[in-house]
């Protein structure tokens, strides 16, 4: 395939996906080889059809009417990176806690849960920092690793009946079977308040009904 040809479904995948989108080379290669994908992607860069935004780091950057290409949305550099390494990812614990309303702990920057290595990568001017967890990433919807990641920042002796309640809000059935079911990969202190968890979701649901 010429390199035209690998540009323009590089190209067509990229709209596709919207503006926004923060990807690396490693998104393309069933489109060729790892050579010909960066040629491509310098090309489109240089063209202005894209933006590298960082090492092996690229966007197709959203637009505003007057002040032209914004900034990189952290998140999606953050699941870049995470799909380049091949790591899971979550909301870090402090942001996590924040969201549930357990915390007023805002963090200064932009930081994720990592099941890889801690790293701090630059990228259209943001930085962005993934730390290795202690607490499980689990394979699960990111509202259950924001619990999971809540609780390790709170703590054991910081869960009252309150954060259980907030906890059981977020969930839904599927959220809270992925919850329970990643038990196993949790502390024993975590996996007795995700069983708590469960039963105030059950308790909230009865209610509902009745």
């Amino acid at each position: 395939m010429d390199m035209s040809a690998v540009a323009d479904r590089i190209m067509k995948r990229v709209r596709g996906k919207g503006r926004g989108w923060v990807f690396t080379p490693k998104q393309f290669v069933d489109f060729g080889t790892r050579g010909s994908v960066d040629m491509a992607l310098s090309r489109l860069a240089h063209a202005g059809d894209i933006r590298r935004i960082g090492r092996g780091l690229y966007d197709y950057p959203r637009q505003h009417d007057k002040l032209g290409a914004l900034s990189p949305d952290p998140g999606q550099v953050a699941q870049a990176l995470s799909a380049q390494s091949g790591d899971a990812l979550a909301p870090s614990g402090a942001a996590a806690a924040n969201s549930l309303g357990l915390s007023t702990q805002v963090p200064a920057r932009a930081s994720y849960a990592t099941s890889g290595r801690t790293r701090t990568a630059k990228a259209g001017g943001r930085s962005v920092t993934l730390k290795h967890s202690r607490a499980p990433v689990l394979d699960a919807p990111e509202s259950v690793n924001a619990i999971v990641q809540a609780l390790a920042h709170l703590g054991k002796g910081n869960i009252d009946a309150d954060a259980i309640g907030r906890f059981a809000a977020r969930l839904d059935d599927a959220g809270t079977r992925a919850l329970v079911a990643g038990r196993p990969a949790m502390p024993g202190w975590m996996g007795d308040i995700v069983l708590k968890i469960q039963a105030s979701r059950r308790d909230r649901s009865c209610r509902e009904k009745g």
